[in-house]
């Protein structure tokens, strides 16, 4: 009886299996292929989805044994090659991973020529290690990366001016350039006594307002301490380094699943690489495993000058996770823990506005302000979210007053121009300067549907019906289930004498619109009330002007 109940398991264990997969359940996904496993032991495709998941978990212990049993049948894997060689890297085997044929077993050129030169390396030879790096700076498109690698071993080994010589190389890409790149070179510099070069070139790429990573940094430098060389510290850190480059690469024009695999190799290998693990916890959070993310997101040590950068990650991910009381009271503690931080508090002041907790995020977006430069470049979204957040409980005054600082700023922002033009036009005043500012804002975002809309409402609102029909139509195209969107065209219909056509789009309007959404303009009761007796009797009991008074009739 045993076997039958075994093969009615495998194909409902590989059906659940391939589900998890699809939504990112990587736990659940070994599981269900582990299952299915002891139905057909040599599937080779179930040994990956199991030595996959598992690596995406970073648990090398257990991707290993699927993965080893791939190799043993004959069968190509990259992510099962990887998994074999990440043992290896952590064992130290470096004669064992350089007798492995990248042609049989390699996970992509770039790595296998990379883990080559580490592996060299760390077999004892330095000259043939920084050859194979040259060799793959040889291959079309790779020059940049194995550079950087060669510039980080030389650093390693204490051979700081080869590694400045190769830094200072500006041609060298995007991965020089990076913010890790530039830590690399700034800690190379203070190695050669040239704490003044580190800290021009810390402030020329990063500019002001450092976080406390980099101020860190900074203050040392200035206080003219010799900063070690921290980014590779061994073959192993090197290897690390390897995955993490890739992982960077990939992340944004890859799957984010793939570049995961890349960015856990990393931190199995250097479990203090704060970067792999934050780019894992992020790439967990852009794959929904949102618990996956906060627990990944905790493994930054609470003393790591990152731990902001952690805590507002795992602040997003309970966000995301539907869990905003748990967000905002991370972040609470944050704020207190580092005050003079102004991207707490805006995130603070963002997570309390999308929860409609407008007073609160006043006060966040204050605190931020307070402890922001002049200059910096994000200060104008700063007054433009705390004014949304004064309009939101009626302080209009204080909320213009915001708006117009924000466009002083940035006068051809969109945002700004388009909320400031529309509010403008529902409190009905200045509608000829309200018309200017969202005609502005329609010529820079001419393909969104908000911005669309308020063009078309503001020339109703002026009388000027027939006009505001096009952008109204076009508004509804753009953003086609919006109910605020349909319920303006709905008006601007009736004004315009099609009657049925209004109908239709208010009942569209109130098709849409989110039960207990107490935040939508879209007002269902006086949508109805429209349907039941028309705008125009809606707008008399209103005490509001009749259209066609309004229309000039």
């Amino acid at each position: 009886m045993a076997a039958p109940a075994l093969a009615d398991l495998k194909p409902g264990a590989y059906l659940a299996g391939r589900q998890a997969v699809l939504d990112n359940d990587f736990d659940q996904a070994a599981r269900y292929y582990s299952r299915a496993l002891q139905g057909d032991p040599q599937n080779g495709r179930l040994m990956e989805g199991v030595a996959g998941s598992q690596l995406s978990l970073g648990r090398l212990d257990a991707a290993l044994p699927p993965a080893r049993a791939i190799e043993e049948l004959g069968l190509r894997s990259q992510i099962a090659h990887m998994i074999v060689a990440l043992d290896l890297m952590v064992r130290e085997d470096y004669e064992a991973l350089l007798e492995r044929d990248p042609e049989q077993v390699g996970i992509g050129q770039l790595a296998d020529g990379l883990i080559a030169a580490w592996a060299h390396m760390g077999a004892g030879s330095v000259a043939r290690g920084l050859e194979q790096f040259d060799a793959v700076a040889g291959q079309p498109g790779l020059r940049g990366f194995a550079r950087y690698h060669k510039a980080m071993a030389l650093a390693m080994v204490g051979d700081f001016e080869g590694a400045e010589a190769i830094f200072a190389d500006l041609a060298e890409g995007a991965v020089m350039r990076a913010r890790r790149g530039v830590l690399a070179h700034a800690e190379v510099l203070s190695q050669l006594g040239r704490n003044e070069d580190a800290l021009r070139m810390l402030v020329e790429t990063f500019g002001a307002g450092f976080d406390p990573g980099l101020t860190d940094v900074v203050d040392r430098l200035a206080a003219g301490e010799t900063l070690p060389f921290s980014h590779v510290r061994s073959v192993q850190d090197g290897l690390a380094e390897v995955f993490f480059t890739i992982a960077s690469v990939l992340n944004g024009e890859a799957a984010d699943d793939y570049a995961l695999f890349y960015a856990r190799a990393a931190s199995i290998l250097r479990p203090d690489h704060v970067d792999a693990i934050l780019l894992s916890a992020r790439l967990l959070d852009s794959l929904g495993q949102f618990d996956l993310a906060v627990k990944t997101y905790k493994q930054v040590p609470a003393d790591s000058a990152d731990a902001h950068a952690a805590e507002l990650g795992r602040a997003e991910a309970l966000r995301n996770a539907g869990k905003p009381d748990a967000a905002i009271e991370v972040l609470e503690q944050l704020a207190q823990d580092q005050p003079t931080l102004p991207m707490v508090h805006t995130a603070l002041g963002d997570l309390l506005r999308q929860q409609e907790d407008y007073a609160e995020a006043v006060s966040a977006y204050d605190r931020a302000l307070e402890y922001s430069e002049e200059d910096v470049a994000s200060r104008w979204f700063l007054l433009y979210a705390r004014g949304i957040s004064h309009e939101r409980q009626d302080n209009w005054p204080q909320a213009e007053a915001d708006f117009r600082a924000a466009l002083e700023l940035r006068p051809d922002q969109p945002q700004v121009l388009n909320y400031l033009g529309y509010s403008l036009v529902e409190k009905q005043i200045k509608l000829d300067e309200a018309l200017e500012m969202i005609e502005r804002a329609v010529a820079a975002r001419p393909d969104s549907g908000y911005i669309v809309d308020s063009l078309g409402w503001v020339l109703y609102r002026l009388g000027r019906y027939d006009e505001a029909v096009g952008h109204m139509e076009k508004a509804v195209e753009l953003m086609p289930v919006d109910p605020v969107v349909n319920d303006h065209l709905g008006d601007v219909y009736w004004a315009v004498g099609r009657i049925r056509e209004a109908e239709f789009q208010w009942k569209r309007a109130l098709s849409f619109i989110e039960p207990g959404d107490s935040d939508n303009e879209a007002d269902p009761d006086r949508i109805r009330r429209k349907l039941e007796v028309g705008l125009d009797a809606v707008l008399a009991e209103e005490g509001a002007p009749p259209l066609k008074v309004a229309n000039g009739h």
